[in-house]
């Protein structure tokens, strides 16, 4: 059994003040892939490299203090894969991939779109050029595990009030469509393979309280490549560990 967990931590240095690495130990998980680790390695202290698993793989972004995904694992990946081979995503730091044998793991930040109109077209550019690459991927590892903060809500069941946010990025038609596309595409939404229930999210905003009211949407996943179907085991969401607005998703595979 391997266990993943895939985690926005907003931030690695603010959520290692909130307790993450013995949050980390005590979830055991074999590979951890984070998004927007915000940080360079060499600005955590190395008594949390010591902490964290053996092999740790990070990708930040040029720009310091933005953006950022990094893979940690207990077993030595056969290969690591940093970025995706397109600058401006590259930049940013937002791919990762680990091969193990029988699979292969992302940890995949996808653009917000939140600060404007320029950084939505750079959004549905990225989704454009992301479904490309993996289906050119998938072609050379067919096993793949797509862990990410995908910033986009597929359905009115993973966002608290759908209908007052039909015209919020993360839930805009056209992000939801393409997240159809991808699943088509030959991919499986983990959590909603075990479950069919509401009010299941793992990002809240900060403000009005609405983590504590559950007001949320569920924007990450872990989405597995078709031929990983029959070994899917567990998938769920982890929202009693609060180091960030986001809250930790996991997945257990054979």
């Amino acid at each position: 059994m391997t266990k993943i967990v895939s985690y926005n931590v907003n931030g690695i240095r603010s959520a290692v003040g909130k307790g993450l690495i013995d949050w980390l130990k005590q979830t055991d998980a074999d590979i951890v892939c984070l998004q927007e680790i915000k940080a360079m390695p060499e600005q955590v202290d190395k008594e949390v490299h010591d902490k964290l698993h053996e092999h740790a793989y990070w990708y930040p972004a040029q720009k310091k203090g933005y953006s950022g995904v990094a893979i940690f694992s207990k077993k030595k990946p056969n290969h690591v894969e940093y970025g995706c081979g397109i600058k401006p995503y590259d930049d940013e730091g937002r791919v990762i991939r680990a091969d193990y044998d029988g699979f292969s793991v992302m940890s995949v930040y996808f653009p917000s779109g939140t600060s404007g109109d320029e950084r939505q077209d750079f959004k549905y550019k990225f989704l454009d050029d992301f479904q490309l690459y993996i289906d050119r991927l998938k072609k050379i590892h067919p096993n793949l595990i797509i862990c990410g903060d995908y910033n986009i809500c597929h359905k009115p069941i993973d966002i608290h009030n759908p209908v007052a946010n039909a015209n919020s990025t993360g839930f805009l038609p056209e992000e939801r469509a393409w997240l159809d596309k991808f699943f088509k595409s030959g991919f499986i939404d983990t959590f909603r393979h075990f479950n069919t229930e509401p009010h299941n999210y793992t990002w809240w905003s900060f403000r009005a309280n609405a983590r504590a009211k559950n007001l949320g949407w569920r924007i990450d996943y872990q989405a597995v490549s078709s031929p990983l179907g029959k070994k899917l085991k567990r998938a769920v969401i982890l929202p009693e560990a609060k180091h960030s607005d986001h809250c930790p998703i996991l997945l257990e595979i054979d």
